[in-house]
């Protein structure tokens, strides 16, 4: 489990394991690197399929589609030499609609995994209800907290973990259908949800992202489509199970 110990990695592991399946996880905090490859055959020993759930944190398209073609092509090498016979990535939901920024490094990496010699499959997977969080955080002009205006239909991360379980220990089967959310939501509602509900209560204003990237968050061009698998649990549902801090 390359990012086993990610948002979505830690529950892919939690539910491997209460299946009664042994997984290995990837990361450097144990010991693991997938960009320099160290440690990484020794950690695919013996392992029968891969989940790649590896992220980077940055909007630039080159550092995007540099860290995940090296990713990528080490896992794949490696698993290679393993003869690893599955290989599962964790994507996102219409990135080709938009392949700008962080989306140009996800479409590379799915182009290098469809062609590989390792069979495979590829789960879309919209927004996660942590995004709320992360925007919070991250999305800032000086001092102010923003919000970016974007249509989206964000999923539990829990249920995103668990369908990468569940695909880990099938055959290989390609695009398999998005997985998302159960209703549309609107990202300035969810990050200022999301403040109020961790005791904030500042002014967030809602901000256009510029460019073809910002149109395409703005006009629904990066929703899912109508054969997408819908999750159960809604942002507000996520949201009520948060614990504010002390």
């Amino acid at each position: 489990m390359a990012g086993g110990t990610g948002a979505v990695g830690r529950h892919a592991v939690a539910a491997l394991r209460a299946a009664g399946h042994e997984p290995v996880v990837i990361s450097r905090g144990r010991g693991v690197d997938v960009r320099s490859t160290a440690g990484l055959d020794a950690a695919l020993e013996g392992v029968d399929a891969v989940i790649d759930a590896l992220s980077v944190e940055t909007l630039d398209g080159a550092e995007s589609v540099e860290f995940f073609r090296e990713t990528t092509q080490n896992l794949l090498a490696a698993e290679a030499r393993a003869g690893v016979g599955h290989h599962v990535a964790l994507s996102i939901v219409a990135i080709d609609h938009a392949p700008f920024g962080y989306y140009a490094g996800k479409v590379a990496q799915e182009e290098l995994v469809g062609v590989g010699e390792i069979p495979w499959t590829i789960l879309r997977a919209a927004q996660f209800h942590e995004f709320a969080a992360q925007m919070y955080d991250r999305a800032k002009v000086g001092p102010l907290r923003v919000a970016p205006r974007m249509r989206t239909q964000p999923v539990a991360a829990r249920e995103v973990g668990d369908a990468l379980a569940a695909i880990a220990v099938a055959s290989p089967a390609g695009r398999v259908p998005d997985l998302a959310g159960p209703r549309e939501e609107s990202l300035v509602r969810m990050v200022r949800a999301y403040a109020r509900a961790i005791g904030s209560h500042g002014w967030i204003p809602a901000v256009p992202v510029p460019g073809p990237f910002g149109r395409a968050q703005r006009d629904g061009s990066l929703l899912p489509d109508a054969s997408a698998t819908l999750g159960r649990e809604t942002f507000d549902q996520w949201l009520a199970g948060l614990r504010p801090p002390r």
